[in-house]
């Protein structure tokens, strides 16, 4: 009988995981609103943080962890401007400072008696942190710059994806699976169309600029532009961790999804999307038609990106085969590792076009 290989004891090849952590970057941590009365417990990039708001509404961000005896902050209360922990009363202000603690006999601060403090910036209805206490930013926030606009309205969502930042990134800024996964929702209701992509890499971020493509003609697309034209669409990464997806269509329709993302750990990611729009179509139509279609369209994603997740854990690594249209996978990922080693070009390198492509969608 002829030998067979043994496949079952051969050796799998085990790539390394796309994981990056950047921790000198500003992360959502919550929207404002979600920041009154008791703490808040929120994980970023693995690490248990406590959020809490002062009776003079500052926010604060320290470590999820007493310093006396290793309980979570978040358990306890807010007494004025400070956080009191729930077993022996330390109380802790925004800086991490222990102030009081009841039945002490002297000063309440002392070498150790602290908790590491993050940064913290409350900007468009977010609570940002900064993830690494011991340096200070170097850099703002990311804005939403059409959120206020005149003429524009903003719809908000948070959602969850069971994938890796790098992963969940992809895919809100991966074309081509919009016309098979998504087929008639909002791509590939009828003949595909060629198009052509130019990627641009700058500084701190990449960009693919599309052009020549008419107006999708999926549900979505029929209900965003119902008089049809040609449209103007940018996808962009920007570090560490927003995708933007713009659309102009014709004269009138102009729509700016930013999906701002939080790495809660290696294999989860919380998306906290604001789509900024102006359109011929009332806002409240929008609302009631458009955001249960988005939602839809995105249930779709967070599936196939948990079977790929599940996937990659089954097989112990990941193995990519790539073409010509997956088109800001690569460069995002580049970008991504260059952040992670701090070997970014100088702000003001001037932009590089990677390449151009064509495409059917």
């Amino acid at each position: 009988m002829t030998d067979l290989p043994n496949v079952l004891t051969a050796p799998a090849a085990k790539p390394n995981l796309s994981v990056v952590r950047i921790p000198r970057a500003w992360y959502i941590a919550c929207a404002a609103g979600e920041l009154r009365g008791r703490p808040l417990a929120v994980t970023i990039l693995g690490t248990p943080l406590v959020l809490f708001r002062g009776t003079e509404g500052r926010a604060a961000a320290l470590l999820d962890r007493c310093a006396h005896r290793n309980v979570p902050l978040s358990l306890g209360k807010v007494e004025g401007e400070r956080l009191q922990c729930a077993y022996h009363g330390w109380r802790f202000d925004g800086g991490g400072v222990c102030r009081a603690i009841p039945g002490l006999c002297g000063e309440a601060e002392g070498r150790g008696r602290r908790v590491p403090a993050y940064p913290v910036r409350e900007l468009d209805g977010y609570v940002w942190v900064w993830m690494d206490p011991e340096t200070e930013p170097d850099r703002e926030p990311y804005r939403l710059g059409l959120d206020g606009k005149p003429g524009y309205a903003t719809v908000h969502r948070r959602v969850v994806a069971p994938g890796t930042l790098h992963a969940t990134v992809e895919n809100a800024l991966d074309v081509p699976h919009t016309a098979f996964l998504h087929a008639g929702l909002f791509r590939g209701a009828g003949e595909p169309n060629l198009i052509e992509a130019t990627v641009r890499r700058f500084p701190d971020r990449v960009e693919a600029d599309y052009q020549g493509e008419p107006r999708p003609e999926g549900l979505a697309g029929r209900i965003l532009a119902p008089g049809g034209g040609v449209v103007r669409h940018w996808d962009r990464f920007i570090l560490p961790s927003i995708s933007e997806v713009e659309y102009a269509i014709g004269e009138d329709a102009h729509i700016l999804v930013s999906a701002m993302a939080t790495p809660v750990s290696d294999f989860e990611t919380v998306l906290h999307a604001a789509v900024c729009f102006r359109l011929r179509i009332p806002t409240w139509l929008v609302r009631a038609v458009l955001t249960p279609i988005a939602l839809r369209i995105f249930g779709q994603d967070a599936r196939m990106l948990r079977h790929q997740r599940d996937t990659i854990r089954r097989f112990g690594g990941e193995q990519y085969v790539s073409t010509d249209i997956d088109i800001l996978g690569g460069p995002i990922w580049r970008l991504l590792k260059e952040a992670e080693r701090g070997e970014l070009p100088p702000a003001d390198a001037p932009p590089e076009v990677l390449r151009t492509v064509s495409l059917r969608v």
